[in-house]
């Protein structure tokens, strides 16, 4: 003897039998359309007031914080009187490229001597990171901007002309990409930001491999209130300066 079929397969077997009619396909066609318009609209609500409220964080912090950048300028100059930034191209949203600013805080031939230290990166030879708690190519005002992330602030203009974001996984260099996996180049589905949750959950300590993951992690559960509990997360670890160096 037969038995019947669990009454939410019934339930399936039925709703698909309408919608191979006509007026069924019609029914499911707007359904499924219906949905997407839905989605589009909150997703493009979403982005354009992150947006919104980029342009307005990075334009009230460029003004708040013009004595810090000037002071800052002013003490790399004194020190070595090489320039006052540093710029590096960054791979962001969807693999578009664009220069990422920073205040300087290595000695004007840092590359050169990068080369001669590389058996000492403490996230390993081989990886595309490189970090040294003692770096000798950080000058003594470089170690203090780089410590409570000063060196970052410049990238508040980044933000501004909308090369960034506030709060967004941190922009990537070129050769990163090239060792992504397919998964990991989720963290191109985003635009990149001036902190995310490795930069709260131990920065520089954090491995190239870590460092993905989070990034990746963030891009699947992002949201305005989680970009706003990040940013409250942001504070405590840049005024502890943990993991920074």
């Amino acid at each position: 003897m037969q038995t019947n079929p669990h009454p939410k397969d019934e339930e399936i077997v039925d709703y698909w039998s309408k919608a191979g009619t006509p007026i069924g396909k019609a029914r499911l066609n707007f359904r499924v359309k219906s949905k997407r318009a839905a989605w589009a609209m909150v997703l493009g609500f979403s982005l354009g007031l992150k947006r919104v409220i980029d342009i307005i964080a990075s334009a009230c912090a460029l003004l708040a914080l013009s004595p810090v950048y000037a002071a800052t300028a002013l003490l790399i100059k004194i020190e070595d009187r090489g320039p006052i930034f540093f710029k590096q191209e960054r791979v962001g949203y969807r693999g578009t490229r664009f220069y990422m600013w920073k205040f300087r805080s290595m000695v004007t031939n840092a590359d050169k001597i990068k080369d001669q230290l590389l058996e000492q990166n403490e996230h390993g030879a081989d990886t595309v990171t490189f970090k040294m708690k003692h770096d000798p190519r950080i000058t003594r005002i470089g170690r203090f901007i780089r410590k409570y992330s000063v060196d970052e602030l410049p990238q508040f203009w980044n933000v501004f002309l909308g090369e960034m974001s506030i709060v967004g996984p941190r922009p990537c260099v070129p050769r990163e990409v090239v060792m992504y996996t397919v998964e990991d180049r989720a963290r191109l589905l985003a635009k990149p930001g001036l902190t995310c949750f490795w930069q709260v959950a131990g920065r520089a300590d954090i491995d190239f491999a870590g460092q993905v993951r989070l990034d990746v992690e963030y891009i699947r559960s992002e949201s305005v209130w989680l970009d706003i509990k990040l940013l409250f997360k942001t504070v405590p670890a840049v005024l502890l300066g943990k993991g920074a160096y």
